[in-house]
C-alpha cells in the first residue's frame, strides 16, 4: 500500500494500482526547457502490464495529450466528464507553475472551446506550443487532481533495483489518502518509525507530536493544514519540530534522507487473555488472507482483527478473508459508468472459522480496508471498534503507461458497499469509539484493544 506520506519515507513511491497512490513529489525548479511537439498524434496510453522503461523522453505536451485522452477513455466517469473542465484544470496548473518560476507567458490563455474534445485539444495544444516539461508535469497533476478521486493518481514508479532512500518516518496519525484527514484534530503524531533509519537514529519515536515540518505547522488553530503535506514530502533535508508527550519536551531534528530497509508486509498474531487471538493485518497484500487464516487454525473462540493503519490492497484478498467468517454473501459492488453493477462475493472455498469477530479500525484504514469493514458492518459479521474508516475507496485502479515513463492510475469502476451504499468519502462508522492518542502510543496503552477485550469479557 502506498501511504499518503510515503514520500517522507522514500524518495519515490512504489506503484500499487489497487490502493491509493501518493501524489508525486514536484521536481526541483529549473529553467524552462522547450521540447518540440511531434507533428504526429501521440500514441494512446497503454495498460501498464510491464515496468516502465528506465530511460524515457521528458514530459511534454504529447504526454499531456495522452493523459487527457486516457482519462476520457479509461476513467469510469470519463463518459460523463466535461472535457473543457479537464483542459481548464490543466491550464490553471500549467500557468501557476510558470508563475512560481517567474516564467509566465503573455500569450498563454485558455482558448475558446467548441464542445468537441478533439477540436478543443488541438486549440489547447496550439496555445501551449513547444511546451515546458515542468509545467507539463504540473498540468497533468492538475488535470488528475480535478477528478477529486482518491484512487486516481499520476505517479513515477520506483526504477527496478537500487535501494530506496528516505527518512524512515513510516506513518503519521493524520494520513488520509493523498492528503491529511480534514476531520483530524490536534495533535498530529508519528505512528511508525523504520528501524535503523535516519529518524530512528535521531530518537524519533511513535507518539512524538509533530508541531512543524520545515517551518510549516501541522494545524492552523484546530484545522489541519493541508500545506503540511507538501512540507513533509519535499525532497531534501526534513526539519521537524517535535514534542514528546511523556515529558512535554520540544526539540527540533534535521533528518537527511538515506537508504532505508523496506521490509515486505507480514501478518502477526498473539494470544491474549481468554484465548483471544489478536491478529494484526497491515495490508491486503497478495497472500494476506491466507496468512490470517493460517493464524486461526486453532479455531479460537474470538478474534480481534487489527486493521488500524491498513492502507488497502487487493479486492481478492478481501473476499477471501471474508469467506473465513461468512459464506454466500455479497461483499461489495463494482459499478461501471453505464450498465449493471457487478457483485463481489465471499470466497466460499475458505472453511468458516466460527469465531466471534471484533475488528479494530481507524482513519488510516483505507481502500480495501474500507471494503472489508463495510462488509463486516453491513452483514453483522462482527463488531467494529476504534474510529470511522478513511472512506478512500472510490474503486480499484488500473495503471496506464505514458510516453515519459510515468503511470496514470485510474479507477475503471466505482465501489459500493454490500447495501449499495457509497462508502467512498464517508467511511464506515464503528460500533464503539476508542481512538488512539499520542500519549497512548508513547506509553504502550491501547484503548481499542482494551475495549475489544472488555466486549469479549476477557479484559
Amino acid at each position: 500500500m502506498i501511504k499518503a506520506l510515503c514520500a517522507a519515507v522514500l524518495a519515490t513511491c512504489s506503484l500499487s494500482v489497487s490502493a491509493p497512490v501518493s501524489a508525486p513529489v514536484s521536481a526541483p525548479v529549473s529553467a524552462p526547457v522547450s521540447v518540440p511537439v511531434s507533428t504526429a498524434a501521440a500514441a494512446p496510453c497503454a495498460p501498464a502490464t510491464e515496468p516502465p522503461p528506465q530511460s524515457a523522453p521528458p514530459t511534454s505536451v504529447n504526454t499531456l495529450r495522452q493523459a487527457y485522452y486516457c482519462v476520457l477513455d479509461n476513467y469510469y466517469g470519463g463518459p460523463a466528464l466535461n472535457h473543457g473542465t479537464l483542459l481548464r484544470d490543466a491550464m490553471a496548473a500549467y500557468t501557476q507553475d510558470l508563475m512560481r518560476r517567474g516564467a509566465d507567458r503573455g500569450d498563454l490563455k485558455l482558448p475558446a472551446l467548441s464542445g468537441d474534445r478533439d477540436t478543443d485539444w488541438a486549440a489547447f495544444a496550439k496555445v501551449l506550443g513547444d511546451g515546458d516539461p515542468a509545467a507539463s508535469r504540473a498540468a497533468i497533476t492538475g488535470l488528475v487532481a480535478g477528478l477529486h478521486d482518491n484512487h486516481a493518481r499520476w505517479v513515477r514508479p520506483d526504477p527496478p533495483g537500487g535501494e530506496p532512500v528516505g527518512t524512515g518516518i513510516a506513518g503519521v496519525s493524520g494520513e488520509h489518502g493523498p492528503q491529511l484527514d480534514p476531520a483530524a484534530r490536534p495533535p498530529l503524531y508519528i505512528t511508525r518509525v523504520l528501524p535503523g533509519s535516519p529518524a530512528a537514529k535521531a530518537d524519533v519515536r511513535p507518539g512524538d507530536i509533530v508541531l512543524k515540518a520545515n517551518g510549516v505547522p501541522a494545524f492552523i488553530g484546530d484545522t489541519v493544514n493541508q500545506s503540511f503535506v507538501q512540507a513533509i514530502t519535499a525532497p531534501g533535508t526534513l526539519r521537524l519540530t517535535l514534542k514528546r508527550p511523556t515529558t512535554g519536551r520540544t526539540r527540533t531534528v534535521e533528518l537527511e534522507p538515506a537508504p532505508v530497509t523496506r521490509q515486505p508486509p507480514v501478518v502477526t498474531s498473539k494470544t491474549l487473555p481468554g484465548g483471544v487471538v489478536h491478529v494484526v493485518l497491515p495490508g491486503f497484500f497478495p497472500g494476506a488472507a491466507d496468512q490470517v487464516i493460517a493464524k486461526l487454525q486453532g479455531k479460537p473462540e474470538a478474534v480481534v482483527l487489527d486493521l488500524r493503519g491498513n492502507g488497502g490492497g487487493s479486492p481478492r484478498e478481501v473476499t477471501r478473508l471474508l469467506g473465513a467468517f461468512a459464506h454466500e454473501k455479497v461483499t461489495s459492488y463494482f459499478c461501471p459508468s453505464t450498465g449493471d453493477c457487478v457483485p463481489n462475493r465471499t470466497d466460499d472455498s475458505v472453511p468458516l472459522v466460527g469465531a466471534r469477530l471484533i475488528v479494530l479500525t481507524d482513519r488510516r484504514c483505507a481502500s480495501a480496508c474500507d471494503d472489508f469493514s463495510a462488509a463486516v458492518k453491513d452483514h453483522g459479521l462482527g463488531t467494529l471498534v476504534g474510529t470511522r474508516t478513511a472512506g478512500a475507496v472510490s474503486g480499484p485502479g488500473e495503471g496506464f503507461l505514458l510516453d515519459d515513463g510515468s503511470v496514470l492510475v485510474l479507477p475503471k469502476v466505482r465501489h459500493l458497499g454490500p447495501d449499495r451504499e457509497l462508502v467512498d468519502t464517508v467511511g464506515v462508522p464503528v460500533d464503539h469509539h476508542a481512538p488512539m492518542t499520542a500519549l497512548d502510543l508513547a506509553t504502550g496503552r491501547d484503548p481499542g484493544l482494551a475495549k475489544a477485550l472488555a466486549l469479549l469479557g476477557a479484559g
